[in-house]
């Protein structure tokens, strides 16, 4: 089964829609921090389409994503950029992203070869959370200049590290992990092809016109 979560009026094509509200399309009503009325070890994928700001606790949401979803179900997540000014203004978000994000949902960190580094946390360290989300992908979306084929990707790295409002967006793409699963078969996993939000599909179109 493939989830929605945070569907709204633009629930991807052959997903499961959940919303906290009963928008056309939507096919479960709940709030997903308080949980999700769906069995164990039901979804193999779940779509989170700039949703997970609003939502009051991380924690308990991720847990319920966690509690529904089988071993190696992918979960993607498009989310605002922390350091950007409208994202930080913006009083409705209460959760945050960013590259660190990841080292957050699991206490067995991984680090994919073909995607950007999730830094270390340094200084304070963290403990284990109750679930497992192991990354698989990580790709940032920069915020026009810095969108532009005349910046390279070191350049962007040491911007996007000294600056605010360099990057709008950022996407993941993690492995949910309930079994013992081996490095060689988490660096396969996110070497795959997985769906994205449509909305990004269409952000990639507008930039891929510009520069053409």
């Amino acid at each position: 089964m493939r989830i929605d979560i945070g569907c709204g009026t633009g629930k991807e094509s052959g997903y499961l829609g959940i919303d906290r509200l009963q928008y056309p399309g939507v096919d479960i009503v709940c709030d997903i921090c308080e949980g999700i009325p769906l069995p164990d070890n039901t979804a193999e994928f779940v779509m989170a389409s700039r949703v997970m700001p609003y939502v009051s606790d991380l924690f308990a949401a991720m847990s319920e994503i966690y509690r529904i979803s089988t071993h190696q179900a992918v979960v993607c997540i498009l989310s605002p950029y922390a350091h950007s000014f409208p994202h930080v203004s913006n009083p409705l978000f209460k959760q945050k992203f960013d590259e660190y994000t990841p080292r957050y949902l699991t206490g067995r960190f991984f680090q994919p070869s073909l995607s950007p580094l999730s830094p270390e946390i340094p200084d304070y360290p963290v403990s284990p959370p109750p679930f497992d989300f192991r990354l698989l992908r990580m790709e940032l979306f920069y915020q026009y200049p810095f969108d532009e084929a005349l910046y390279e990707s070191e350049e962007l790295e040491v911007l996007r590290t000294l600056q605010s409002n360099v990057v709008h967006e950022i996407m993941y793409h993690f492995a949910v992990i309930k079994q013992e699963i081996s490095t060689e078969e988490l660096e396969s996993m996110s070497r795959k092809a997985y769906p994205e939000p449509r909305a990004l599909l269409e952000r990639r179109r507008r930039l891929q016109n510009r520069q053409d």
